[in-house]
């Protein structure tokens, strides 16, 4: 099947992090997307780990390995730029431009050109030109404050800053000029800065600290692991529970799942919550996951196992929704 972004054309400059992963959304999505990968002295190009093969981040799109400092390799990637309809790219502020490829220069080629930028700090600022990875962005956001137990912060893994505030909101603000330029013929740059994104997926507790309804107490709020109905909890076997338990009519199925008496523990009694941990990782650590995860199936307690990357292709669900696939023998998540 055709994707939703059949016909659009998307050159990619190779890269790391967030803009392989917004170059495969767009690619999943049907566009077709040409990576432009620079040369290396062994002619391998950089941007390459690993075999090609594995990396899942680079698949459904070809590659063209360009030498950047050689006028001719510009004028290639010129000419390719002219009969595109989107450009990505994932270098620091001024990099393009000392190249011959900044976006003055691709949209005088290509007017309605979509000229996307993914950089940590953004293109201007304090920082703009600063070096950074996913949990320095993250940190700047007040995002990392607020994630992880009472003790230190806990970065989540690079899915926050790189993934989702990177190339997710570049994808949409990619979709967004698109749509735009559609309509006007006029292409625009877009600025997609890790921090930016950070912030805005962080919404929600602004808003919550605004009403008095989040602490800066890391540790000590509704959603951060610190309540003994929204948490984790270790089986018999050293794996793990993921409960969810937040509305009073899932608790008390929870509570029944558990066998502990319905009223034992009020739910919103913080004096009570101590105790009730005590309780629950007690009970927990009387069986296996997959034991408890038979025991909640088909409840609405919001109980549900902790499954490692390796098992998680295999689960019912998962595959019911053909959440993964295998290509090439190489299993890994399928376009959602």
């Amino acid at each position: 099947m055709a994707g939703p972004l059949n016909g659009v054309r998307v050159i990619e400059m190779a890269g790391m992090g967030p803009g392989p992963f917004c170059g495969m959304l767009l690619a999943d999505m049907g566009a077709e997307v040409v990576r432009i990968a620079r040369k290396a002295p062994a002619g391998r190009p950089v941007a390459e780990l690993f075999d090609p093969a594995l990396d899942i981040l680079n698949r459904s799109r070809h590659t063209v390995t360009l030498d950047l400092k050689l006028p001719e390799d510009i004028d290639a990637a010129l000419a390719l730029i002219a009969q595109a309809d989107v450009l990505i790219e994932g270098f620091r502020p001024g990099v393009m431009e000392r190249l011959g490829l900044g976006p003055q220069v691709c949209l005088a080629r290509q007017p309605r050109l979509v000229y996307g930028r993914m950089t940590g700090w953004g293109q201007h600022g304090a920082l703009a030109h600063a070096v950074g990875h996913d949990i320095n962005y993250l940190a700047l956001s007040g995002a990392l404050h607020a994630i992880g137990g009472a003790g230190q912060p806990m970065p989540p893994l690079n899915l926050v800053a790189d993934c989702g505030g990177g190339a997710m909101l570049l994808a949409l603000g990619v979709l967004a000029a698109r749509l735009h330029a559609s309509q006007t013929g006029c292409g625009q740059v877009v600025d997609a800065a890790m921090t930016d994104g950070s912030a805005v997926l962080s919404s929600l507790f602004y808003g919550l600290a605004a009403s008095g309804l989040w602490s800066d107490r890391r540790g000590g709020n509704l959603l951060d692991g610190s309540k003994p109905f929204y948490r984790c909890y270790e089986c018999a076997d050293g794996r793990y529970v993921a409960v969810g338990a937040l509305e009073p009519a899932f608790f008390a199925q929870l509570l029944a799942g558990l066998g502990l008496e319905a009223g034992r523990f009020p739910q919103l009694d913080p004096s009570g919550w101590a105790a009730m941990t005590d309780a629950f990782a007690e009970v927990f650590a009387t069986r296996s996951r997959d034991d408890w995860a038979a025991v909640f199936a088909g409840t609405d307690a919001c109980v549900t196992p902790v499954l490692a990357f390796g098992e998680a292709p295999s689960d019912p669900h998962n595959a019911a929704r053909q959440t993964f696939v295998s290509v090439d023998g190489v299993v890994q998540p399928a376009p959602a």
